[in-house]
């Protein structure tokens, strides 16, 4: 069963990672739909993931997990309005998750584990800045989100090697592929637009 959890988890992650990079520098009609389409397999792999941080313990990465699912339907809304109708009491539903999530993993993690003192907690420390300051940035079109998503697949891929989980390690590292690529290509395209101004 944990195979096919992380078959799951890992396909549906890197997934997503490949329609956000793919997305970027696309024609507005295209990418809109890239990044629909990213934000709702995200969403299907949460699952996965959430189970597999479970098993482990990893309460504070399991809680970011489920936590961040309000900051995955913001990036859906903003994108499919986009980024045009702001929704105010959706943007303070999603904060009000984002920090009770965080609060609750790391107050939970700490009560569990007696402190934060192995190196399984500092990664997921890691795995949640990057997940939650990368999702925010991306759902609020900021391409400075990328170098989260960087630290998060870093920091994910370390925990998944402890963790003896190869395949999602090893998607954990595809996905850093294409989180650079997306980068490259947001960088080039604000260039460009600074260029033309």
């Amino acid at each position: 069963m944990d195979l096919i959890f992380q078959i799951w988890g890992g396909l549906f992650y890197l997934a997503n990672k490949i329609l956000f990079a793919l997305s970027e520098g696309k024609p507005e009609n295209i990418k809109k739909d890239f990044k629909i389409k990213g934000w709702a397999i995200y969403l299907l792999g949460v699952p996965a993931w959430v189970t597999i941080l479970i098993s482990h313990q990893d309460w504070i990465a399991a809680s970011i997990e489920a936590g961040g699912i309000p900051a995955m339907l913001l990036g859906l809304y903003n994108t499919y309005h986009n980024n045009q109708k702001e929704n105010k009491w959706f943007n303070k539903f999603v904060t009000l998750c984002t920090y009770s999530s965080l609060a609750f993993g790391l107050v939970f993690s700490v009560i569990h584990h007696g402190g934060i003192g192995s190196i399984s907690q500092v990664l997921e420390v890691g795995v949640m800045l990057g997940f939650l300051l990368g999702s925010y940035s991306i759902a609020k079109n900021n391409p400075v989100g990328w170098f989260f998503f960087m630290l998060m697949n870093l920091s994910m891929a370390t925990l998944m090697l402890l963790q003896d989980k190869p395949i999602l390690m090893a998607q954990q590292l595809v996905s850093l592929y294409f989180v650079v690529y997306g980068l490259k290509k947001s960088r080039a395209i604000s260039s460009s637009q600074e260029l033309a101004n």
